[in-house]
């Protein structure tokens, strides 16, 4: 696959989708357990299998892992004030682990299918 304009825009555009869908989940998955984490997995799931069927290739998932794992990592650093917004609880756990998780899952599975290769029988 070459890099284009288009293939880096999405790219580009998977890091940031992953940034702001990993700042909305360390806002939500322990506000309303255990919903709040069921849907910023689900949400990250999405995500990394939205950028792998997009692309068409596992960089999709690394880029949106990329820019999920940042945001993650710069809203888990405490800031002099004190405030802190993923806290050392195990529902932070489960949303950060899980997340991984997920990324990897996405990363291994079997690539989607190419286009233009429709079930057709031989002989017809």
């Amino acid at each position: 696959m070459t890099l284009s304009p288009a293939r880096i825009g999405a790219y580009v555009l998977l890091v940031l989708l992953g940034a702001i869908t990993g700042a909305a989940g360390v806002l939500v998955h322990a506000a309303w357990f255990p919903g709040g984490l069921l849907l910023a997995l689900l949400a990250t799931a999405g995500l990394f299998y939205g950028g792998m069927y997009v692309t068409g290739t596992r960089s999709g998932v690394g880029a949106s892992a990329a820019g999920w794992l940042v945001a993650i990592v710069l809203l888990t650093v405490s800031r002099p004030e004190g405030d802190l917004l993923i806290g050392g609880s195990s529902v932070s756990y489960a949303y950060m682990l899980g997340g991984m998780a997920i990324a990897v899952i996405c990363a291994t599975m079997m690539q989607l299918p190419q286009p233009g290769a429709v079930g057709a029988r031989l002989g017809k």
